[in-house]
C-alpha cells in the first residue's frame, strides 16, 4: 500500500472492522496501540477503498 491512509475516528474498533468484514471487505492491518492508549487498523472496503479506524483511550 503507498499513500496516505485517511482515519475515521470510531468507538469500537473492534465493532467497525466486523461491519466492514461482513460487508465483503478484509483486514489490511490489525488493530495495534499506537501509543498512549490509541488503538488503530486499515481495513479494504469491497470496492478497494482502503480506510482506517483509530480508537481514541
Amino acid at each position: 500500500m503507498t499513500g496516505p491512509v485517511g482515519y475515521c475516528h470510531v468507538d469500537d474498533i473492534k465493532k467497525s472492522l466486523e461491519v466492514v468484514l461482513e460487508n465483503g471487505g478484509q483486514t489490511q492491518q490489525e488493530i495495534k496501540d499506537a501509543g498512549g492508549g490509541k488503538l488503530i487498523a486499515t481495513v479494504e472496503d469491497a470496492d478497494g477503498n482502503v480506510t482506517g479506524r483509530l480508537q481514541s483511550p
